[in-house]
């Protein structure tokens, strides 16, 4: 009896260490042969999950290169309506974009923003001269993976050196 039932259970042991042999053989790894670049880091699923300030199947596109280009349109503040062309442009940092004459302050006035998501730059406390400060969010929309962008909205705040600060809300086409 006592043989039957080691027969028994070595025939268990080994059912059972040949199942879990074959089940975690069939476990593929979804991230074998994925290659996430730009610190992007692959899922369970085996997609890419990009860094802030990288897009693309693989992280392998700059999102601010999106945004770049001359945007025109019209900023409504409560000081009054303004007629703006302003610049985006590219920075030596990945993840920032330098916008020239924002708010209207003329062309010596960039400012450097900061890509914080898919479709946004942001800006804090950036020196719009004349001892003004902005601070506030340009959000993209429209396009395509190859066109980029087409619309912009541009809401922020200008903080002057003394006085009240100004509300505005731009909405910009690429041109």
């Amino acid at each position: 009896m006592n043989k039957i039932k080691n027969i028994a259970l070595a025939a268990l042991m080994t059912i059972g260490t040949f199942g879990v042999v074959t089940f975690t053989a069939c476990n593929k790894d979804a991230c074998k042969g994925v290659v996430c670049q730009n610190g992007g880091t692959c899922d369970a699923s085996g997609s890419c999950v990009c860094q802030t300030g990288f897009t693309g199947t693989n992280c392998e596109k700059l999102v601010r290169d999106e945004f770049i280009g001359t945007w025109s349109g019209t900023d409504v503040c409560g000081s009054g309506s303004y007629t703006i062309t302003l610049t985006v442009n590219t920075s030596t940092n990945n993840i920032n974009a330098l916008v020239n004459n924002p708010g209207g302050f003329g062309p010596a006035i960039t400012i450097t923003g900061v890509v914080t998501s898919a479709n946004a730059l942001s800006f804090t406390n950036a020196n719009a001269g004349g001892g003004r400060t902005l601070s506030g969010t340009m959000t993209f929309t429209g396009g395509s993976a190859t066109t980029g962008a087409t619309a912009m909205q541009f809401v922020y705040t200008v903080t002057p050196a003394s006085g009240a600060a100004d509300n505005c809300t731009g909405n910009y086409t690429k041109q």
